[in-house]
């Protein structure tokens, strides 16, 4: 028997606990070319719950989801070292003619 995926349900206050900010760099601007948004999520934050956060919030269908942590460098404060935390990245695929305005907020 093969399992069906359900999509998580999430409060609306889960949903914006998930997406914390979009992610506006030279490498994500050249990401949306080809259809895909950047997200910083928390560390906690599981692929079907970025998908489905994103997909109500932003009302886009979403094809795919990758994700990676980025590990914090180590820093130097008053001397000693220190270490920057980790974060994690969220790279949403967007189904074809889907596209997400990231200048405009949410409400």
């Amino acid at each position: 028997m093969s399992e069906v995926a359900t999509k998580p349900i999430l409060s609306k206050e889960r949903m914006y606990q998930t997406i914390l900010s979009p992610l506006v760099t030279e490498k994500a601007t050249l990401l949306s070319e080809r259809n895909q948004v950047v997200f910083r999520v928390p560390l906690s934050a599981t692929k079907p719950e970025i998908k489905a956060a994103v997909e109500d919030l932003f009302g886009v269908q979403v094809r795919a989801v990758n994700t990676l942590v980025v590990k914090g460098k180590t820093k130097r404060f008053r001397g000693r070292p220190g270490q920057r935390a980790d974060w994690k990245k969220a790279m949403v695929q967007l189904a074809e003619g889907q596209s997400i305005d990231l200048t405009t907020g949410l409400a």
